[in-house]
């Protein structure tokens, strides 16, 4: 299945270039030497935050019938603050226990890129992962932990420097299980 639905309806690069032209001027930012090229490589970098490259989500049968968890650590997450514009970063810690399907490990590494493109919520970012997993894969379970760091919070208002928002998302036996659940836990926080 090609996962496109996080694709901007069009980007306008050159409207978006006018735009940062315009809020320069309105901060007070002079258009000189230094920031001639500024609007156009803002629109080209937003561009490129806020566009999910597509991509398969290949699966295999899973003919030996592993029924443990499957648990890919330390997933970079860079995505945009929803409220702010800026960045937070972090890791995602993806699990899932298979049923009749496995998944090509990258796999979880580029779902976790593509619901991170675009502006987000960390919550929100956690649950839209899992459930698209639990959704394609159909496992008997799915886990995803997000650890980030909000620029919002260390750059501006509180100026919390360090610190980093945990959430996560348990579904079906990850969450139901509490053996399950402790050993997803535990593996995330290694």
């Amino acid at each position: 299945m090609v996962a496109t639905a996080l694709a901007p309806a069009g980007v306008d690069v050159y409207a978006a270039q006018q735009a940062v032209r315009d809020l320069l001027n309105a901060l007070g930012q002079p258009i000189d030497d230094d920031t001639e090229d500024t609007p156009r490589r803002v629109a080209a970098a937003f561009n490129e935050m806020l566009t999910a490259p597509p991509f398969e989500l290949t699966t295999f049968a899973n003919d030996e019938h592993y029924d443990e968890l499957v648990v890919v650590r330390d997933i970079p997450v860079q995505s945009l603050c929803a409220h702010h514009l800026l960045p937070f970063i972090g890791v995602a810690h993806v699990a899932y226990l298979p049923a009749e399907r496995i998944v090509g490990l990258s796999k979880l590494a580029r779902a976790v890129g593509m619901w991170s493109r675009g502006l987000q919520v960390q919550e929100r970012l956690s649950s839209q992962i899992a459930g698209w997993l639990d959704e394609r894969l159909r496992p008997r379970g799915v886990g995803v932990v997000i650890e980030a760091e909000h620029l919002c919070m260390t750059l501006r208002g509180v100026q919390a420097h360090g610190a980093r928002t945990v959430t996560s998302t348990l579904r079906g036996q990850v969450r139901d299980d509490p053996s399950t659940r402790a050993e997803f836990l535990g593996l995330a926080r290694r």
